[in-house]
Parts: structure tokens; sequence; C-alpha cells
């Protein structure tokens, strides 16, 4: 005997006469059914629907409380979708009516033979699987359409789709916004020829007629416009509307606005590399950075100290096909400066008093990668025409050498000096100056990053609250709003140091105002500049330190304060003062301090 191939559905048979009951059950498990459940009660059909699934449900129309009736009825009630098959002994119209009102799948009178069961329960369960595969698929064309319908409303770019008479047939929220300021009149149910207010859309429009005519593609092309009185760039690919027929049954128009695309997702960001910021200023920084990094040529610069130019020099670098390759960078004015030589070229034992072997300099280790060179408005003339000369050639002769080496390096520069003013008084060369302008990024002082100072200020909370293990979460409203509010003469560093000393000064979960530096508190944001007018800028609160006389006389009465209480030490000095170390040896120089500590 060949044993059936298992039928991979579930069957309920119904019937209060044990004898029937267990006749259909065999005749459907020997047939190959896989699961085949038999009940002779109304509770117990009842409680086999809602508790497991079936494929098709057998059921005698007369049973013992109730009627085969009454349990159709449940079961559309309880929303059972699978077919039913009524069984009758004593068949009458209406009630064969009745059943097949309430969605039977078929009406059997009895003796019901074999060959008939088994035919009629195939028959039902084919349509019940087609049923369900129809719904299924419906289903997912519904959840399909819905999809494509949120990518079509989401999408950035501008989405048209017209048919052959070029009637609009749909567009995406962002087509509807573009085109109310350049073309009210292009909506939906309208006619893409309103595009055809100047000469460049009507050959647009000729485009996308030659599209459906002949099925090709349009790719990138590109128009000027001018929705809002400025010119924005605008790509246009066009596509055909393929309806599966094999004709072309319209066109789909894509509209990029090239203009502003680098400025989409690159303006949201708040930091590039180690760089913090989401103000406007610091997003042309960062836009600068990725633009000139990819550049191997030589960058200036500029900015107030502490305002982080050390930063955009690694930014710079991460930037480069360099990166690979050593970051070397030298603080120019904290050296001393018959040392910078030696320390720039390298030297050969022997070249001066105290040379007692040879020495690498700092441009030959940054060979293949970058060499940053901080403060470079104070180094000597001597050295500016040797840095000069080593930009021009590549090449350089160690202190003491007459062997030439030749290294690749690029050169980022920078200062808080204004070079101008230093080349018309003769404090650097003209040649050097404008050898090292090829290329400038300005970094705004702290006071011109509008909304950043929060951003930075919990930026070093999290640093610091980490680096000393304290549970500090934030800072409180009205230390924030003095942060905000103050000058910060010293810029980033100077906040940098401020959130530092909160940290270490704060016992709890927030940063209040108790725990801010007095200068803060009173807003005085001086530091080490004085209230003369800046002939750049014209702001009288944040001009940079000139020598003037009495102004001198002030800013060297803060210095020796400032050195006096941390010392002697010119690093925390600097630290107190709010400005670079380097600021400080060069004011130091500048006024003649001496402190005998």
């Amino acid at each position: 005997m060949i044993q059936n191939e298992m039928i991979p559905a579930a069957i309920l048979v119904v019937d209060d006469e044990p004898s029937l009951r267990n006749t259909f059950r065999t005749f459907l498990k020997r047939a190959g059914y896989e699961r085949v459940e038999a009940v002779p009660s109304f509770g117990e059909a009842i409680e086999a629907v809602t508790s497991r699934d079936f494929d098709l449900i057998i059921c005698d129309i007369v049973l013992e409380s109730h009627s085969g009736i009454d349990l159709l009825k449940e079961f559309r009630s309880l929303g059972i979708t699978c077919p039913v098959v009524m069984i009758t002994g004593y068949p009458h119209v209406e009630t064969a009516v009745e059943a097949v009102r309430l969605g039977a799948f078929d009406y059997l009178p009895k003796p019901v033979e074999k060959e008939v069961l088994l035919k009629t329960a195939r028959l039902a369960i084919q349509q019940h699987r087609l049923v369900q595969e129809k719904q299924a698929a419906d289903s997912a064309c519904e959840r399909y359409r819905r999809f494509l319908e949120t990518i079509f409303r989401s999408v950035s770019d501008s989405v048209v789709s017209v048919n052959q008479d070029l009637t609009i047939l749909k567009m995406n929220q962002a087509a509807g916004q573009f085109f109310q300021t350049v073309q009210p009149a292009l909506q939906e149910g309208g006619r893409l020829d309103v595009l055809c207010f100047n000469k460049d859309f009507c050959r647009l429009t000729e485009s996308v007629r030659d599209v459906i005519d002949n099925g090709t593609e349009l790719s990138d092309h590109r128009l000027e416009c001018f929705p809002d009185g400025t010119c924005r760039v605008m790509s246009v690919c066009v596509s055909p509307l393929d309806d599966g027929t094999g004709v072309p049954a319209g066109a789909v128009l894509v509209f990029r606005d090239m203009s502003r695309q680098n400025q989409g997702d690159k303006g949201k960001r708040v930091r590039l590399h180690r760089l913090i910021g989401a103000s406007p200023a610091m997003q042309q920084v960062f836009l600068m950075i990725e633009n000139i990094g990819r550049v191997d040529t030589t960058v200036l610069i500029t900015g107030e100290s502490g305002t982080g130019k050390e930063l955009v020099a690694h930014a710079l670098h991460q930037e480069s096909s360099r990166r690979n390759r050593p970051l070397v960078m030298v603080d120019c004015a904290a050296m001393p400066e018959n040392l910078l030589e030696s320390e720039l070229f390298g030297h050969r034992r022997g070249a001066f008093t105290g040379a007692e072997e040879n020495r690498t300099g700092r441009i030959p280790q940054a060979d293949g990668g970058t060499l940053f060179l901080d403060e470079i408005g104070d180094i000597s003339t001597a050295m500016q025409l040797r840095l000069l000369r080593f930009l021009q050639e590549k090449t350089f002769y160690p202190v003491g050498s007459d062997r030439e080496v030749r290294v690749d390096v690029r050169v980022v520069a920078a200062t808080n000096a204004d070079l101008k003013e230093k080349v018309g008084n003769g404090g650097f060369r003209e040649d050097l100056y404008y050898r090292l302008l090829i290329i400038d990024i300005h970094l705004p002082p702290l006071r011109e990053r509008e909304g950043d100072v929060m951003l930075l200020a919990n930026h070093f909370l999290d640093r610091y609250a980490a680096r000393m293990d304290k549970g500090i979460s934030g800072i409180s409203q009205q230390a924030m709003e003095l942060l905000c509010r103050y000058r910060w003469p010293g810029n980033v560093r100077q906040l940098e140091h401020a959130i530092e000393r909160a940290c270490i000064l704060c016992q709890g979960t927030t940063i209040s105002t108790e725990h801010l530096p007095d200068e803060i508190l009173d807003g005085s944001g001086e530091g080490l500049r004085s209230p003369a007018l800046n002939v750049a800028t014209g702001d009288r609160s944040a001009a940079a330190l000139t020598p003037c006389g009495a102004q001198d006389d002030q800013v060297g009465q803060r210095i020796v304060a400032a050195l006096r209480k941390a010392g002697g030490n010119k690093a925390k000095a600097a630290r107190l003062l709010g400005v670079d170390r380097s600021t400080l040896y060069r004011k130091i120089r500048e006024l003649h301090i001496e402190l005998d500590i």
C-alpha cells in the first residue's frame, strides 16, 4: 500500500454522532491531511476555533443543543474566515439558503459518500488558499504603495510625474514647496507647460516630450532659476514612466537644488574632527577645511589666542592625503630665538657651542606629512628669510652642514597677530607674507559664534566630569546664562579652563554660579585686552592689546598679579588670564616684565 503524501492542512469535524464523526475523521486522515480534529458539541467547536487555526470546518446541521446554523453564525461573528461545509440528513431549501447566506462553502446531504467528501474538502481548501494568497498579495501591495508614498513625500529632491499629455499626475511635498516660489500654477492636475516662463524651461518641456516619445532618459540637465532673487542651479533628471506595456505612459522629473547641495547635511553638523561648533561662522570654517584639506598647499590660519588654531591644523592634516604621515607642531613664540633655527632645521655636531651630537630638526621629522608653525608672526627677520627659502625650494641646510636636504612637507602656519600691519611697519617680510597667504582660514572669536558657548560648555563638562570621575550631569540655567553673556577674551581655551575649574569645585551633580570664576560673575571679560578701539573691527571691548602708554601699565599690572598668584608659573598665569602661553611670553617681552618670586 502506497502512503499518501501529507497534505499541510488542518480540518475540524463537528458532529454529535460518534460513528459519523469518526468516519469523516478516518476518511480525511487516510487521504493524507496533516491534522484532523473531531468534536461533538457547539462549545467544544468554539473552543477549538478560538485556540487553533483551521483550513476547513465540516459541521453537521443538527447538534444536541444547537444547530449548525447557530455555529456558523458564531464562526462569522468571531471572524473565522476558513470555509465551512454543512452536512444534513434532512435537506431543506430554507436551511440551504440560510447556510449559503452565512458564507457556507457547500451543503452536503447524508449519506455523504467518501469521494464526494474528499473532493469537496479539496476544493474548499484550494479556494481558501487562493483567497489567502490574494489577500496577502493585496496587503503587500498596499504596504508597498504606502511605503513608496512615504518615500515620495519625504525625499528632499523635488519629484514630479506627468502623463503623455504633460498633465501633472503627482508631485511630492518638496516639489510643491519649491514650485510655489518658482511657478505657483504648477500643481497636480495642471500642465507642465506652465514652466515655459523662460527659454531654458521651455527647452526642458521639449526634452520631456522627447523622453516620452523615444523612451530615453535625460540625465543631469542643469538650469538656472531665481525663485527668491538669488540664482539657484537645478539639476533635472527625466525618466520614462513605465506602466509595464513597453510604451512610456509619461515621465518622471527629479529636480535637485545643486546650489544648496553642499549646505545640506554639512550645515547640521556640530563637529569636524576635534573642532566643535554649530554657528554659521564655524560651519563656514568646516566647509573651508574640507575644501582646503584636499589641496596640498600652504595655509595660514589667523585668529585670536584660544580660538583653536591648532585644532584647525589637525583637521586640515586629517582631511589631506598626508593623514597617515606625521603631523609635527612647533610653537615659534615659546622657543628662544637662538634655538629656533636648530629646532626647525636640525644641526650637526659641533655646529655651535653645546652641539655635542647631530640633531634631526622638526622639518625632517615632518617629511611626507604636515608641519604646523604656530605664532609665525613672532619669528625674527633672519628666520623669516630661511623659512621663505624653504617654502620656495622645499630644501634646506641643517645648521653647520653643507649638505642640502630635500623634504616633502606641507606647511600650515598660524598667528594671532596682524601680519599685514607687521608688513607695513617692517616687522614681517612681505614676500613671506604673500607666500603664506595662498589660502587663509580665519577662526572667529567665541563672542562671534552665536550658540556655540552652550555647545562647548556641555562638551567640556562631559570631558572633565569623566576625567575626574564625578557625577556632574549639567549646568544650571543661571550659570549657563552668565557663560553665554560673557565676552570670552581668552576664547575657547578660557571657556575650557572655566569649566575645568568648575568641575574641580563642584561637589554635586550641577555646576552653578558659585563654581564660576569672578570675571565671569562680574562680566568684565577683559583679560589681557585693552578697551582701546580696534581699528579693524571697531570693537572696543574686544580690541587686541597694542603698546599705548597707560594701557600697557594696566596690562602689565594684570600680568604681574597673575604671575604672583601662579607662583611664577607662566603656564598657570596664562590660564588665569585666559590667554595662550605664547601670547603671555610675547607680552612679557614687549613690556619688559621682570618678576622675582
